[in-house]
């Protein structure tokens, strides 16, 4: 398969009728509902990337010894399809085909290009439209890589699929939007030096469902995690990005060096923060720093940004020992123009300026 072959188009021999896909999409909570088609493709060593697909939802048929089942060796992404005035658009998806290839390459897996990449999400794009929803829902699209080779020895595999899914997603937050309260880990870490922190594999999601089962247990909405040599320095939530919003007109978010995942959200809330006139600075920031700059007024508000969520307000904070509030334990002025210039932007509202929608038709 070259980069300029299209995947092959195998219609759903019974899709979804469009009665039961609108009931479907009235309520479609996250990650629940799945479209009609998948796209497949193919790599080994002698023929590179091959078999490209759209083809109908169906599950796989792997050995139990499959190199994934064992040792873990699997990356995903996370994007969305909008409908805008426009038509059909993404939304940087060159940043997330790029974010695969580094994870691939961390991971000791073969990169997929960045044109195919993007080719493979159109395709499903193109063949599942009916279900992007109307409005303020979209369709989530998880595009995922794993190895395939039936082996129980422990080195990279030789063989791999790559397969791109998609669920419609009614809006994150019923109701609009609301500050989450967060839990700060005492006894857990996400990643150390050295590690895939920065790469978006599975296994960094795995370590984390203990932490984010005991902020749950905490009443807490997401965890946070420290750094793992200090354990000190705040680093991310289990899925999002954090910047801190001080009084003096700055934006502070940790900065990345190998443990924190390049959030394109992150990236994105990062230039349109600058063009706002905000001074952005990517330093370590410390739990202790958060806590005293929040008892104080100097931190007037905090937010998580990722591509579900979008940018989430932090209202409040809990740790073992006790907890502390944020600004008005609210929503807060600056979180709220960030995300309502994002969202603009995403869904063909506000003039794109950077040139980061990707309309698919």
């Amino acid at each position: 398969m070259t980069d300029n072959q299209s995947f092959k188009l195998t219609k759903h021999p019974s899709p979804t009728s469009p009665e039961k896909r609108a009931a479907l999409m009235e309520n479609p909570g996250f990650g629940k509902i799945f479209s009609d088609h998948m796209v497949t493709m193919s790599w080994n060593a002698e023929q590179g990337w091959h078999n490209g697909e759209v083809k109908a939802r169906a599950p796989f048929a792997i050995d139990p010894a499959a190199a994934v089942l064992h040792y873990a060796q699997e990356i995903f992404e996370g994007m969305k399809a909008y409908r805008t005035k426009d038509g059909i658009a993404l939304f940087r998806p060159e940043e997330n085909a790029r974010r695969m290839a580094m994870s691939a390459e961390r991971m000791a897996m073969p990169a997929i290009p960045e044109k195919l990449f993007i080719e493979a999400v159109e395709a499903l794009v193109r063949a599942d439209v009916d279900w992007i929803p109307e409005g303020d829902g979209s369709l989530y699209i998880r595009p995922f890589m794993f190895s395939s080779e039936p082996f129980l020895g422990v080195r990279p595999a030789s063989d791999y699929i790559f397969c791109v899914i998609a669920s419609p997603v009614g809006a994150y937050f019923k109701g609009g939007y609301q500050a989450v309260t967060v839990w700060v880990s005492d006894d857990y870490t996400r990643a150390a030096p050295g590690g895939t922190g920065a790469a978006k594999c599975g296994g960094n999601y795995a370590a984390s469902l203990i932490a984010q089962a005991e902020a749950t247990r905490n009443g807490c909405d997401q965890v946070v995690f420290l750094d793992a040599v200090e354990h000190r320095w705040v680093e991310e939530l289990g899925g999002m990005n954090v910047f801190f919003v001080m009084d003096d007109n700055r934006l502070v978010t940790p900065p990345l060096g190998g443990t924190i995942l390049p959030g394109i959200t992150r990236a994105s809330i990062i230039k349109l923060a600058q063009e706002a006139g905000l001074t952005v600075e990517e330093k370590p920031y410390s739990f202790e720093e958060w806590r005293k700059d929040a008892e104080s007024g100097k931190l007037r508000e905090a937010f998580a940004c990722g591509t579900a969520a979008v940018v989430a307000g932090i209202g409040s904070v809990r740790f073992k020992d006790g907890s502390f509030s944020i600004g008005n334990s609210g929503d807060g002025e600056v979180t709220a123009r960030l995300r309502a210039n994002l969202v603009g932007i995403q869904r063909g509202s506000v003039d794109d300026a950077h040139g980061w929608v990707h309309v698919v038709r």
